[in-house]
């Protein structure tokens, strides 16, 4: 059995959700408090057909909290009328700028509202790991911060196996490379079975703590592979997520598969399109510093955190929250992302 650990940090702004296993982490879940409540996956509402779209096999979904407004896929024989009144549970959450996924749950009426909203991160970690105490202070802090630094690198690698995995996204699909670093001695056929097997296993656990999910192509180490045999490792690899579709192999040696969308991207969550944190992000990061830095000195009467201008005018409500022992002061000569506690 899997040696399972869990972490729930509260930072005001953001609550944040780790789960690892046998020492890895697999999960992130981020919540902000400005989320809209009803992008949550899992929440239901009341929504107001704003649109049908016939190219899009679908209707965008005013939730009553402008937009972008939900997607709700329509059936062949589905056909609401502009203005109708449904409830919709969201099954995908935002990303790319788009707004959530919808599944109609029936009819409704008044105005478009929040009925029910997603589980939080509590419930969530405890749906993943039921029965696992779940850690806080320190520890869970520090979880955070390393599981968020693992999620947004593009390599993995496992010298042990000689594993060396890049993972990249881009706006059509999700590429997949498994090399491998052959050993003097070891038997150059099995070395490949091995790798490939850990790299899979390892682009599973990447691509559910990234968030990410869509068309998968694998590109693994080897030529003249087995195309079933292959296609059996996949399957084991992607086992624990029942939606994904698997394609053939083909006869460049690539893996095709296809992952459901569910939660927003964390790098969509913390990063801007150039791929730099955004201002939000760096702010509730001057916070989850300052804290860290309360729980593990317990001596000092007072502790600064020194900053962007812009990031403590967003930070200075959240660190108030923190306790009289806490302060932030925004300081011009800094740059942005740089923080001095």
């Amino acid at each position: 059995m899997a040696d399972v650990e869990v972490f729930l940090d509260d930072t005001p702004g953001e609550t944040r959700g780790v789960v690892a296993r046998d020492g890895r982490f697999h999960h992130l879940i981020i919540q902000r408090e400005s989320d809209r409540p009803g992008d949550r996956l899992g929440a239901r509402s009341v929504g107001r057909v704003a649109r049908v779209e016939p190219g899009l096999r679908g209707a965008f979904i005013d939730m009553g909290v402008g937009e972008p407004f939900g997607f709700l896929p329509l059936g062949a024989n589905e056909k609401p009328g502009q203005g109708a009144k449904i409830e919709v549970e969201t099954v995908a959450e935002p990303r790319e700028r788009k707004g959530p996924v919808l599944r109609r749950i029936g009819e409704a009426s008044g105005e478009p509202r929040l009925l029910q909203p997603g589980p939080d991160v509590s419930s969530i970690l405890a749906d993943l790991a039921p029965g696992v105490v779940i850690q806080t202070g320190a520890v869970a802090v520090q979880a955070a911060l390393e599981a968020e630094e693992e999620a947004l690198s593009l390599h993995v690698s496992e010298p042990s196996v000689g594993l060396d995995l890049m993972i990249q996204r881009t706006r059509a699909l999700i590429a997949v490379d498994i090399d491998h670093a052959p050993a003097p001695g070891r038997d150059s056929r099995k070395a490949r079975e091995t790798v490939n097997r850990e790299g899979l296993a390892q682009a599973a656990r990447m691509l559910t703590l990234k968030g990410w999910g869509g068309l998968v192509i694998v590109d693994l180490a080897g030529v003249g592979l087995h195309g079933e045999t292959v296609m059996k490792t996949v399957r084991a690899a992607f086992a624990a997520e029942p939606q994904t579709a698997f394609g053939p192999f083909s006869r460049f040696g690539l893996a095709q598969l296809s992952l459901p969308w569910r939660r927003t991207p964390l790098d969509d969550r913390l990063l801007d399109a150039a791929g730099r944190r955004t201002l939000e992000t760096r702010a509730i990061d001057v916070t989850r510093r300052l804290r860290l830095a309360l729980l593990t000195d317990m001596a000092s009467p007072r502790i600064i955190a020194r900053c962007g201008e812009g990031e403590a005018a967003l930070a200075a409500p959240l660190v108030e929250r923190l306790g009289p022992r806490a302060a932030v002061v925004g300081d011009s000569a800094l740059l942005p992302g740089e923080v001095r506690i």
